[in-house]
């Protein structure tokens, strides 16, 4: 120990601390999220562990400040953290990270964080880390954690502590690849584990003032996995027979529920990972987060359902995941962010490049949300489709800071799910940037939206007094027709959209509006205008019966 370590002026973990703690855990991850990118090759290697612990530490920092501003205890502080890292985290490593500030709220929320008590936070991490994972698999994040716990026991002070811990958790990092033959073969350590130590060096900086390098010095290869491609079709140490990562925020779910859901996605597939916010100080508990591979989404999402209330679903196929690029962060030169109302439509818009945000319920990405999916496109350029006129500003917000990250990002200013569909119609991958967004908005603006929905009390429209249980049909947000019948309704609002012309109508239908409203639809326009042509679709919101858009 140096005299530098042993004369640190912190001796217990105060608010302030754990707050310059959040920030540079971010600022250290993002300086180092290509080189994580390129060396994540387990579960599969996808590319995407750095981007994936840089959103779920940066979500945990926006929930501070919502929670707290400049203010808060350290109990307050890394409660916020815990829960915003919680509801943030994103892929394996940043669901078993978000533990790590669990087990300091847990104690913090009992005692001092100072050396004894950061000793026994890390060993509660350790635990919930272990318990989260149906099956553990060492090599990975959760042998760098238990190493860092296990050591934390044979230090006294703050400051021994974590630059024991920093040592502890590098040494078990090296001795990842010695553990997960997968590792090996693409000589590199792991990616989750190798962003578990930058936070453990971000904690040393704070506490000593003097952060130490503790990764030791590897191989060029170490950081450059040797065919990417040849790995991606072996996958054979996780994930081997699975398509797509599922995850999703789960709500109004039991402890008991939560198990079984456990049992149940192991069925489906593996990587299962599943972790609740019920014991969290000052949290009144209920969220959990959801992490699973499998092949069969629509049964991972329907286990969900039978479970509590899932929402913020995120679906991400293997396949499409690019390699990530020798030259720097970013993996492509185009993306495409696309905010949706139901599964159907993202099955819709998957493509190459192109991420889906799933609104549910009424409940709209966030700021952090929409940031952490621009990000994860790991594209240059990237366009974003809010689909709402008040999702808008939200998403504006969301691209400055990913301008600020170094992402070029133009937001097109959808007003329905329909306008958002027809810019992805006509994206194009290959086109230059500024050409390909000037298209996708001009096809948005060229798509007229209607809506027909049904009254839920008396009000006076410009056509006249609705009473509830009317069937309204709307265009642009102003109600045009009241009509008793939903079928009737229907038809007549897409007669009255196309009286000005249209050569294509797209039929959305909610998640509760039967299939005999889309085809009598259909039927009515291919009597009535024949040269329209018309496709139908299912996965509007429910309690919206039918969207309409023509171009």
């Amino acid at each position: 120990m140096s005299e530098e370590v042993e004369g640190a002026v912190l001796q217990v973990l105060d608010a302030a601390a754990i707050r310059r703690w959040a920030d540079a855990s971010v600022d250290l991850l993002e300086a180092h999220r290509g080189e994580l990118d390129r060396m994540n090759v387990f579960p599969v290697p996808d590319g995407d562990t750095g981007t994936n612990l840089v959103a779920t530490l940066r979500a945990g920092a926006e929930e501070l400040v919502r929670r707290h501003g400049p203010h808060g205890t350290a109990a307050e502080v890394t409660a916020a953290l815990a829960y915003g890292t919680l509801r943030g985290a994103r892929g394996n490593s940043g669901v078993i990270v978000s533990q790590l500030l669990r087990g300091l709220a847990e104690v913090a929320a009992e005692r001092p964080l100072d050396g004894a008590g950061l000793a026994d936070a890390l060993s509660r991490a350790d635990g919930l880390a272990r318990a989260a994972v149906s099956t553990p698999v060492e090599g990975t994040v959760l042998s760098v954690l238990r190493a860092a716990a296990g050591t934390a026991r044979d230090a006294s002070t703050l400051a021994d502590v974590v630059v024991t811990v920093a040592e502890g958790a590098a040494k078990a990092l090296a001795d990842t690849p010695r553990q997960l033959p997968v590792l090996a073969r693409a000589d590199v350590v792991d990616a989750g584990g190798h962003g578990l130590v930058l936070i453990l060096d971000a904690l040393v900086g704070v506490v000593t003032g003097h952060a130490p390098v503790t990764v030791p010095d590897e191989p060029a290869s170490r950081h450059h996995p040797r065919d990417r491609a040849a790995l991606l079709g072996e996958r054979e140490a996780g994930s081997a027979e699975f398509d797509y990562e599922v995850m999703y925020l789960l709500d109004r779910c039991s402890a008991d529920g939560v198990e079984v859901l456990r049992a149940r996605l192991g069925e489906l597939g593996d990587s299962v990972v599943v972790v609740g916010s019920a014991d969290l100080p000052g949290d009144d508990g209920g969220l959990w987060n959801v992490h699973v591979h499998c092949t069969d989404v629509g049964a991972a999402v329907e286990a969900g359902i039978e479970a509590g209330h899932p929402h913020r679903i995120t679906v991400v196929r293997f396949a499409d995941q690019p390699a990530a690029s020798d030259a720097g962060r970013f993996a492509r030169s185009r993306g495409v962010v696309i905010v949706v109302s139901g599964e159907p439509i993202v099955e819709l818009v998957r493509a190459d490049g192109v991420t889906a945000l799933v609104a549910r319920d009424g409940r709209a990405p966030s700021t952090g949300e929409i940031a952490a999916a621009i990000a994860g496109t790991r594209a240059e350029n990237v366009v974003v489709l809010p689909n709402d006129v008040e999702l808008t500003p939200v998403a504006e917000e969301a691209a400055d800071r990913a301008r600020t990250a170094g992402q070029e990002v133009v937001v097109v200013p959808t007003s329905s799910v329909l306008q958002g569909l027809a810019a992805l119609a006509v994206h194009d991958g290959q086109r230059r940037a500024g050409d390909d967004v000037v298209a996708m908005a001009e096809a948005a603006a060229a798509t007229r939206t209607g809506v027909v929905r049904i009254a839920t009390g008396d009000a006076l429209t410009w056509v006249g007094r609705c009473s509830a249980g009317d069937v309204l049909g709307l265009v642009d947000g102003e109600v045009v027709l009241i009509e008793q019948d939903l079928a009737a309704g229907a038809c007549l609002l897409a007669d009255r959209m196309l009286t000005i012309g249209g050569e294509l109508v797209t039929v959305l239908l909610g998640e509760d509006a039967d299939d005999a409203l889309g085809q009598q639809l259909a039927d009515h326009l291919r009597h009535s205008h024949p040269e329209v042509d018309v496709v139908r679709y299912r996965g509007g919101p429910a309690g919206l019966p039918l969207q309409l858009g023509v171009e």
